[in-house]
């Protein structure tokens, strides 16, 4: 209510519930928040992308009935692996049972549009292991896969446990091989790598990643959610409790509050927008900041596509195979690049 008085809208393209998995809800929690999202949010149900994260396990009949019903077309389950050895290592309640089974009852209930988030990189997982999981994911017969490579997270498990070395993680080799075979058991699958870490079926592009992507503004409500929105990054307070606690004194929960300057914005239009396969637009890069990207961006372009990590296009400038496979060296040349 005050994030939409706050800062009005008339139009919402998509909406996303996650990041945390909302399904954790009761069915009266969960009919209360989706009357909420109506009551408080003017859109089209035709027209607007409605995804729910969930886990494979949380999910009822009732509970999927309820989201059909209240507008939600599209699914994202946090499934990170098939393979039940290894989902028990990382820690998921889910099996590869409940995954069948949900998916199956969702695509019964009426949903087409489907994604799974798979992780490769994982401790002791194999490159065969990880092939296992991309032939089950594409005999799942569903519309968008994300795969992601293992992020250690300072103050975790996995991270206390690779200090004393105790992780046993494949090799950097060998977890490129995992996402070379990815990228090419999609192609041939059907599904188009239009993101470096994500795959869909003709049409069923994220249009929320997207979003992120393209640099364009976005809401962002709830406990440790982000926005964006007339030029300001906000970062909300994370903890559940001390989140409530900060709303009712203050009306917003802002841990952070960053006004993004002009040459953070062209930072960000480049190492988000070839995140995407197609690159980054020339075109829309001078019409939003009235400079050519050669620019700003000149010596970063030449250097990286001396090194065969960048090509270029008349209309744009993207990452190559090998770029693909180094993004995080090609994105840092353009924030050291605007530095000097």
């Amino acid at each position: 209510k005050w994030t939409v008085e706050a800062f009005p809208t008339d139009r919402l393209d998509t909406l996303f519930v996650g990041g945390g998995t909302p399904t954790v809800l009761e069915m009266k929690q969960l009919d209360f928040f989706l009357q909420n999202i109506y009551k408080h949010f003017r859109f089209s149900i035709h027209e607007v992308e409605f995804t729910f994260e969930a886990n494979p396990n949380e999910l009822s009949k009732e509970k999927l009935q309820l989201l059909k019903e209240a507008g939600v077309n599209r699914l994202s389950f946090g499934v990170q692996t098939f393979d039940d050895s290894l989902l028990k290592a990382i820690g998921r309640t889910h099996r590869y049972e409940d995954v069948m089974k949900t998916i199956a009852l969702a695509k019964e209930i009426g949903f087409e549009n489907i994604s799974i988030d798979l992780m490769y990189g994982l401790p002791q997982q194999t490159l065969a292991q990880f092939q296992a999981d991309l032939e089950i994911a594409f005999s799942l017969d569903i519309q968008h896969i994300s795969a992601y490579s293992l992020i250690i997270e300072p103050k975790t498990i996995f991270y206390n446990l690779m200090r004393k070395g105790k992780l046993l993680l494949p090799t950097e080799e060998e977890e490129a091989q995992m996402y070379e075979e990815a990228m090419r058991q999609m192609e041939i699958h059907g599904y188009h790598q239009y993101e470096i870490s994500n795959y869909a079926r003709p049409f069923f592009e994220s249009r929320h990643n997207l979003t992120y992507w393209n640099n364009e503004e976005y809401y962002g409500i709830g406990a440790g959610a982000h926005s964006y929105v007339g030029g300001v990054r906000r970062a909300n307070i994370k903890p559940i409790n001390k989140y409530i606690e900060t709303v009712q004194e203050t009306g917003f929960p802002y841990l952070e509050v960053h006004h993004v300057t002009v040459s953070e914005q062209m930072e960000e239009e480049m190492f988000l927008g070839l995140r995407k396969t197609e690159g980054v637009s020339k075109q829309r890069f001078l019409e939003k900041f009235g400079m050519s990207v050669h620019d700003v961006f000149g010596r970063a372009i030449a250097a990286e596509k001396q090194k065969g990590l960048l090509e270029e296009t008349q209309t744009h400038i993207r990452l190559t195979h090998r770029g693909k496979l180094l993004g995080n060296e090609v994105f840092q040349a353009f924030i050291a690049e605007s530095k000097h």
